[in-house]
C-alpha cells in the first residue's frame, strides 16, 4: 500500500472538486451580474473537462483567462477555508459510515437467520412431546 501515492491521487481529485465548486460559485455570482457569460461557462464547463481540475484550468486560460484567474481565486479560498477542518471531517464521516454500514450487515445477518422458537413450553405440551 503506497500512502503517498494514495495522498497525491486524493489531493489531486480534491482540487478538480474545488475546482468544480468554485466554477459554480462563479456561474452563479455571473448570473447577477453578466447572464450571457455565465451562460457561457455553463456551456464551456458543460464540455471541458471539469473531472480534471488543471486541465479544465489550463483550456479555460487559453479562452477567458479572466474567467479562469476568478475560478482560481475562488478555489484557493475555498480551500484556505475548509483544509482547517476538513480531515478530522473526513475521519468522523467515514468512521460513522463504517460503524453504519456494520450495524446494518449484522442486523441483515442476524435477521436472516431462522428464528428460534423463544416462547416456554407449558408442562403438558413437554409430557406430550
Amino acid at each position: 500500500m503506497d500512502l503517498k501515492q494514495i495522498a497525491k491521487d486524493t489531493a489531486k481529485v480534491m482540487s478538480s472538486y474545488l475546482t468544480y465548486q468554485a466554477m459554480r460559485i462563479v456561474v452563479s455570482q455571473l448570473n447577477e451580474t453578466n447572464p450571457p457569460l455565465a451562460y457561457w461557462l455553463q456551456n464551456f464547463s458543460a464540455t471541458a473537462k471539469i473531472q480534471d481540475g488543471e486541465a479544465y484550468i489550463e483550456t479555460l486560460l487559453q479562452e477567458k483567462p479572466d474567467l479562469a484567474i476568478r475560478i482560481m481565486t475562488v478555489r484557493e479560498h475555498i480551500a484556505e477555508e475548509i483544509t482547517e477542518f476538513l480531515p478530522e471531517m473526513v475521519l468522523t464521516g467515514i468512521m460513522q459510515a463504517n460503524i453504519d454500514h456494520r450495524k446494518q450487515y449484522l442486523e441483515r445477518t442476524v435477521t436472516g437467520l431462522p428464528l428460534l422458537d423463544s416462547t416456554p413450553e407449558t408442562e403438558t405440551e413437554r409430557e406430550s412431546g
